[in-house]
Parts: C-alpha cells; sequence; structure tokens
C-alpha cells in the first residue's frame, strides 16, 4: 500500500515548492502548552523535559527509574515524535515526597538536554490536558517557488485541510491494511495497544477521505443542508439554514465537520449525511471493525487554522513557525507548503 496521503486533494492546490523536513532533528521543534496552570502544590511532580532523539515513553520509563517509582506512577499528556527536539511535560506521583534531585537524570541520558521547569499539582496528567503546540519547522535544501510568501499569507488566513497525518497510519499505511484485514476476520487482535492503532487508523482515514472529497467538491468553507458545525470547544450545530450557517462561518467562531466514524448513525442529516455516508460505505470491512468495537461517533473540524504563524526565507531554508491545538498535525501544514517533503517515519503531530 503506498503512503495513504499522496491521493488526498490539497486545499490550495498542490505546492511546487520542495525542500526537506527534519534532516536533523533540530529542524523539527515542538513545545507542549497545557490547558491549565499548575497549583503548585499537591502529590504530582510536574516537570518539563526538552529532550533530543528520544521518544516519550522511553523518558518517561528511565524518569520512573531516577524517581524509584514504577512506570504506571508516571503520565504525559501527549506523545513526542523521537525525532524531534521536543519540550513537554511529565507527571510523576509522588505523594508524601520531597522533590526529586534529577541532575543526575540529565547528565546520564543523553537524549535528555535539560530540565526546563519543576512544580508540583493536584492531579496527574493525562491525554487531552494540552491546549496545544507551538512548532518551529526548518526546511532545507528549499527551491522551486517564488511565490512562497503569497502561498504562507493564504494557508494563515484561510487554513489547512485538517488531515490526520501519516503516522496515524504506519508505515506505508500498514495500520490500515491490518485494520482491513481485521474487519475481514483474517486475524484476531488481542494486543490493547495494536488494537488502538488500528481502530485509530480506520476513523482517522475516513475521516481524511470524507475532507478530501469537500475539498474536491470545493466545500470546506461551504455547508450544506444536514451538516455539523463545531466550535473551539467541539459544541454541535446542525445546519437546518444554509445562509445563515455561512453567516456564523464567515464570523469564524464555527467550522464545518467530519465524521469520526463510530457503530452510531451520523448524526448529520439531509445532502451532508447523504455525502458522508456515501465515501464511509467504500470502507465495510473498516466500518466492521468499528462497529464490532462498539467506537461512538464523534466530530472533527475540517479546517486547522495555524496561529501566530510566522515565516523567514533565506537562500535555500525556509523556517516556518505557528501554533495548533491539541490533535492536529504540523505535516497536514507543511503538506500544503512543499512537496514529498517528510519521511512517513519522521511524522509528528500536536497530540491528543
Amino acid at each position: 500500500m503506498t503512503d495513504v496521503m499522496h491521493s488526498l486533494a490539497y486545499q490550495h492546490g498542490k505546492p511546487s515548492a520542495t525542500g526537506r523536513l527534519k534532516a536533523q532533528p533540530e529542524h523539527f521543534f515542538v513545545s507542549e502548552t497545557l490547558d491549565f496552570t499548575p497549583a503548585g502544590h499537591g502529590e504530582h511532580f510536574l516537570v518539563r523535559i526538552r529532550k533530543i532523539g528520544e521518544n516519550t515513553k522511553y523518558v518517561a520509563n528511565e524518569l520512573a527509574k531516577a524517581c524509584g517509582v514504577k512506570s504506571r506512577d508516571v503520565s504525559w499528556a501527549g506523545l513526542k515524535d523521537r525525532h524531534a527536539v521536543t519540550e513537554q511535560w511529565f507527571s510523576v506521583h509522588l505523594p508524601g515526597q520531597d522533590d526529586p534531585d534529577l541532575t543526575e537524570f540529565v547528565d546520564t541520558h543523553e537524549g535528555v538536554d535539560a530540565i526546563l521547569e519543576t512544580t508540583r499539582h493536584d492531579k496527574k496528567l493525562r491525554p487531552g490536558d494540552l491546549i496545544g503546540n507551538r512548532f518551529s519547522l526548518v526546511i532545507t535544501d528549499f527551491s522551486g517557488d517564488a511565490a512562497i510568501d503569497a502561498r504562507l499569507g493564504n494557508i494563515r488566513d484561510k487554513g489547512v485541510p485538517n488531515y490526520f497525518g501519516s503516522q496515524r497510519f504506519g508505515r506505508n499505511g500498514n495500520n490500515v491494511v491490518s485494520a482491513r484485514e481485521w474487519g475481514q476476520d483474517k486475524f484476531r487482535v488481542r494486543d490493547k495497544s495494536k488494537r488502538s492503532f488500528y481502530l485509530s487508523a480506520a476513523r482517522s482515514y475516513m475521516f481524511n477521505q470524507v475532507l478530501s472529497a469537500r475539498i474536491e467538491q470545493g466545500m470546506t468553507h461551504t455547508p450544506m443542508r444536514g451538516d455539523m458545525l463545531i466550535d473551539n470547544t467541539e459544541h454541535l450545530k446542525l445546519v437546518l439554514d444554509t445562509d445563515k450557517a455561512t453567516e456564523l462561518l464567515e464570523k469564524g467562531h464555527w467550522l464545518i465537520s467530519g465524521p469520526m466514524t463510530g457503530d452510531n448513525a451520523l448524526p448529520t442529516e439531509a445532502d451532508a449525511r447523504k455525502f458522508e455516508q456515501n465515501i464511509i460505505d467504500q470502507e465495510p470491512d473498516l466500518l466492521a471493525v468499528i462497529r464490532s468495537n462498539r467506537m461512538r461517533h464523534d466530530r472533527r473540524a475540517l479546517m486547522l487554522f495555524p496561529q501566530e504563524m510566522e515565516w523567514t526565507c533565506e537562500k535555500d531554508t525556509l523556517t516556518v513557525s505557528f501554533s495548533l491545538p491539541a490533535g492536529s498535525f504540523a505535516t497536514a501544514v507543511m503538506r500544503e507548503v512543499i512537496e514529498e517533503s517528510m519521511d512517513e517515519e519522521f511524522d509528528a503531530h500536536s497530540d491528543q
């Protein structure tokens, strides 16, 4: 199976510029932003770590050893890519204990660059405790697009498709392949992590297909009868009047949503439901997996708007920085900037 991203439509047309993203880990920098202010007290020791070339779970396990606790006592708010420089928070459950001295932790772990901050909180970190991430990306060997300023301006002002990136689907889309085979009863999946990967890939793949089809129809900013709008707090609104819905979209507080398919009926109605159902029905094996696992339907915004977006271009190097909400992929932005820029292995996202 080829890269599942290659066939998807582009919002701003296929880019003519080329370049290389993540020639070095230092070329992909991401920093987490929590959605709360730590209390400054409590049973949970919070530590913000800058790491280079190490994955989240490895650092968490090593942090547990350094603090004298079990791995299950260390948690995080979002997984981060290994092939990058990342600043992320971990929490360690240390009831009744003093803050640990982590000086040697930095010295003895090559991939741990620095302890940036420590504090206390009354709750452990959980997935979803992020409001978003700040990215700074360096594209080397950049060439081929004299109008890059105009293109980046359009991306900033008009947004990009809120695609799930290649990382969600595994190398060469193998997680989608496995999900289809699972749906065909070719094998059973008992491992919980694999089940999660395959289910996530199945839902994300179908979302991407619906989004791509709407781009091809020029309908990412134009509501259909029966669409579901979504705001930044994930409240939903059914479109009964497309003119009124268009007014809401123009004010910028609402976006059109797409399906994170579940075993229950689509919440959309009329034209929107027919449009989405026609695409979902083309993947009976993926749908079978989702239904057999009783996944509940959810919605996700079709468009993604990078915030605080800045860029500089010098000779053959383009540097782009922006902030994204949690659950969005930085590579969804860069896909609209340069062609063939990322190896699947190096895909990173503003995690969940």
